[in-house]
């Protein structure tokens, strides 16, 4: 067991395929990283499950890891977490069946119940219907898994069933729960009125606190396993994007990207605004008030994995292969291979290449992939940044999926922007770590505002591929289109 220091806090950022910790010094900088893999599963198509005890024994690993770096123990612990999913748990945190994670598309059939609730109720969601939702995915339990459901005593966030496991207490934070469809999100709680609607149980629904507020201190038994001090403070934390926000210091006017399995564009808003039918989300940062539009991508990161492996690429392959120059005459590949959020709403949208020829080859095929991405997010982006938003012309970039330079390049050419890139790579953990220096009453300086960060370099738009770029993106929606329309038509049959 170590002493505790009161030079250091830890993050724990619990992602969908990996948890990574942080270890903050008292200027707000690095001391040490780590990280822990675990898989996602599919039981059947269109599913996404998780283990929440991989998650804890990853957790486990990358907490020692990470204090074999930065030394003794810190004075407080952070939290963020991948959103939208539900952890069924009983009275004491065991997880009741594998969590369901943000990249399911099962609760179709719940999103349709939804639809037929007042316009009233609906409109304070403030939010799309998507099926991926902690409030679909939890309708679909009640009725495909009554027994699981009427066993639980929590429906959790990921990052909120961890907490559990360290504090022994239920608990969420309004960011992650105005994720869920299940938040009243002009009044800033649970929609406790459309949870009765649909016959769900309120009682489900942890406690509400404040992001940077004491939430718990570490239980004896979670201490020992993770080497930590028991009694150490937990912060109730924040969903990953909210952190991610705090984590790199983003200020109103500015526009972040954060590319991980999946990809999300966000930037600030200071006041909650209804839109008749959303296609972009509206969510609660991690300050005690304050909003961000989000608008998201499921076909990130998890789509070029996909590709890699089908091709036996590895990363650096992956990304090398952006520096060959783009063709009019290559393969458009579609990413949507789990459905899609922004702009489309579209859970049952596929992937594809097209126009695949004899021509082509297999660098061929991962340079088209990392451009699908790309044009992907240009279309959410054009969803998000409507014109006279105010919003800057330069697009911030966070996350593991942004520290190759000739992807940076193609991310550029494509949104037609310069983008600048994170110098670290951890922004979610990083801000966890903030909330728990917050909590020590840590006075703000510029390693802790999380702009330090930031200024890794700019890169800016190639003028000499915008004809080629302009083209080829046009035969992308083109073909979003016709695929569209083929899966619709064949639905209809």
């Amino acid at each position: 067991m170590r002493s505790i220091s009161s030079h250091s806090v830890l993050g724990i950022d619990l992602g969908t395929s990996s948890v990574k910790v942080v270890a903050l010094g008292a200027d707000g900088r690095p001391l040490a990283e780590a990280t822990a893999g675990y898989d996602v599963t599919a039981p059947d198509a269109g599913q996404a499950e998780s283990d929440p005890d991989a998650w804890w024994s990853a957790t486990v690993a990358a907490v020692h890891e990470c204090l074999s770096q930065a030394g003794p123990a810190p004075a407080a612990i952070g939290l963020s977490g991948q959103m939208h999913g539900v952890v069924l748990t009983g009275e004491l945190g065991q997880a009741l069946r594998p969590a369901i994670l943000w990249p399911d598309s099962r609760a179709v059939a719940e999103v349709a119940a939804y639809r037929r609730l007042p316009a009233g109720q609906l409109r304070q969601l403030m939010n799309p219907l998507a099926p991926g939702m902690a409030g679909p995915m939890l309708l679909w339990l009640a009725t495909h898994e009554p027994g699981h459901y009427r066993s639980a005593a929590w429906a959790l966030q990921p990052k909120d069933w961890l907490r559990m496991q360290l504090t022994g207490i239920a608990a969420s934070d309004p960011s992650d729960a105005s994720a869920t469809l299940l938040y009243d999100v002009p009044a800033d709680r649970w929609h406790i009125e459309l949870v009765e609607a649909l016959g769900l149980e309120k009682a489900l629904l942890p406690p509400l606190l404040r992001s940077a507020a004491q939430a718990g201190v570490l239980t004896r038994a979670a201490a020992d396993a993770l080497g930590l001090v028991a009694g150490t403070p937990v912060v109730t934390g924040a969903g990953d994007t909210a952190a991610g926000i705090l984590g790199t210091g983003l200020t109103p006017g500015q526009v972040q990207m954060s590319i991980g399995s999946g990809i999300q564009i966000v930037t600030l808003r200071d006041a909650a605004i209804a839109a008749d039918e959303p296609v972009t989300h509206l969510y609660r940062t991690a300050e005690d008030h304050g909003w961000y539009a989000l608008a998201a991508i499921l076909s990130g990161g998890i789509a070029l994995d996909w590709v890699r492996r089908l091709l036996g690429a590895d990363w650096p392959e992956l990304y090398a292969s952006a520096t060959r120059p783009g063709r009019l005459e290559d393969p458009v590949f579609l990413p949507h291979l789990a459905g899609e959020r922004t702009p489309y709403l579209d859970p049952d949208l596929r992937g594809a290449w097209v126009g695949l020829g004899l021509g082509h080859d297999r660098t061929t095929l991962l340079r088209s992939a990392l451009e699908g991405v790309a044009f992907a997010a240009a279309e959410a982006l054009e969803a998000l940044d409507s014109p006279g938003n105010g919003v800057t012309a330069t697009m911030r970039l966070s996350g593991r999926g942004s520290t190759a330079a000739a992807w940076r390049q193609l991310l550029a050419n494509v949104l037609g922007r310069p983008v600048v890139a994170s110098a670290s790579t951890n922004a979610s953990g990083n801000g966890a770590a903030l909330l728990a220096a917050r909590l020590l009453g840590w006075p703000p300086g510029p390693g802790r505002t999380g702009r330090a960060a930031l200024e890794a370099g700019e890169t800016r738009p190639a003028e000499s591929e915008a004809d080629l770029v302009a083209e080829r993106r046009r035969r992308f929606a083109a073909s979003v289109a016709a695929l569209r329309f083929d899966i619709g038509d064949t639905v209809r049959i």
